[in-house]
């Protein structure tokens, strides 16, 4: 294989000349690579579109499908910002578990004290999903701040020496 400039590439992707052929930090070109973007936006349009059309009772056909994907989609992702740490289909596993846990709770809740209703199981996972939204906002938020100590203004700790004696 040949690159552009008639170097041969190895075995690791680096040409003969230390460079490598695909060149690093390049931005990948091509048709697919706004896809995900263009696949969370249609994800957000139909969660919201569920929602809404089970908020306003509506009688379309596309209330079902679309209600069900905003009641798994709405807690997973929260769930999924929470697991930052997680590799990415650790991350989704977990996610899509924790969203059906969450539903069947609130399902559960609802039905133990007769108020079901599906405006109301909307709202309720709406509610609690961003409430894990919030936690998780609340937790690294206050992580990533630096402590400084009182006192100092620079955030710059001193060690005094005790006198040992001698």
């Amino acid at each position: 294989m040949r690159s552009s400039t008639g170097n041969r590439s190895t075995a690791d992707g680096s040409t003969t000349d230390g460079s490598t052929a695909g060149g690093e930090g390049t931005e990948r070109a091509g048709p697919g690579r706004d896809l995900p973007a263009l696949l969370a936006g249609a994800a957000s349009a139909t969660a919201a579109c569920g929602a809404l059309l089970a908020l306003t009772d509506s009688g379309s056909p596309l209330r079902g499908p679309c209600a069900l994907f905003f009641l798994l989609a709405a807690p997973a992702l929260a769930i999924a910002v929470a697991l930052r740490g997680l590799d990415p289909f650790g991350r989704l596993t977990a996610a899509l578990a924790g969203a059906v846990a969450l539903d069947m709770l609130v399902a559960q809740a609802m039905l133990t004290v007769h108020r079901w209703s599906v405006t109301g199981g909307i709202v309720a996972v709406t509610a609690l999903s961003l409430l894990i939204l919030l936690a998780t906002r609340v937790r690294h938020g206050a992580g990533s701040r630096e402590r400084t100590p009182e006192g100092s203004k620079t955030g710059q700790s001193f060690v005094t020496a005790k006198p040992t004696d001698s």
